[in-house]
């Protein structure tokens, strides 16, 4: 009997950014592509500098573009050796900007929720329409 060979292993994936977010538009019932969308820490130490970026052909927002040096993962490691890992977070969706400002109810849509640094990952889907959304923990 042969030895099987050896192969590579797969590259290891990409860490998965702490907080992430989709965006459904119900009007069509597909995902909302191409929505300009803003994460801030309000507290502690907030407001900090946004993070920006605009969601995928599938709706949903992964990666996190910030100023030089700032990131997602080290804000989260800084506050659970600072400050216990309790915060705030804003996200902002333009909507107006999405569905165009004379067809929706709503220039923005903004969630301020609150994250422990030490519970794992936050995901937060947007269920929208041009007159009403919701919105929930996901996972």
């Amino acid at each position: 009997m042969e030895p099987t060979p050896l192969t590579a292993a797969p590259p290891p994936a990409a860490a998965r950014e702490p907080i992430t977010c989709h965006v459904l538009d119900l009007s069509t019932g597909r995902p909302a592509a191409s929505v300009a969308v803003s994460l801030t820490l309000l507290r502690p130490f907030g407001p900090s500098a946004p993070l920006t970026a605009v969601t995928s052909s599938d709706g949903r927002v992964n990666q996190w573009n910030g100023e030089a040096g700032s990131s997602l993962s080290e804000i989260f490691a800084n506050l659970q050796e600072h400050d216990g890992g309790q915060m705030v977070w804003s996200l902002k969706f333009d909507t107006g900007a999405y569905f165009g400002i004379d067809r929706t109810f709503f220039p923005e849509v903004e969630v301020k929720f609150f994250v422990d640094a030490n519970s794992g990952h936050y995901h937060v889907p947007l269920l929208l329409g041009p007159w009403s959304f919701t919105t929930y923990r996901g996972s």
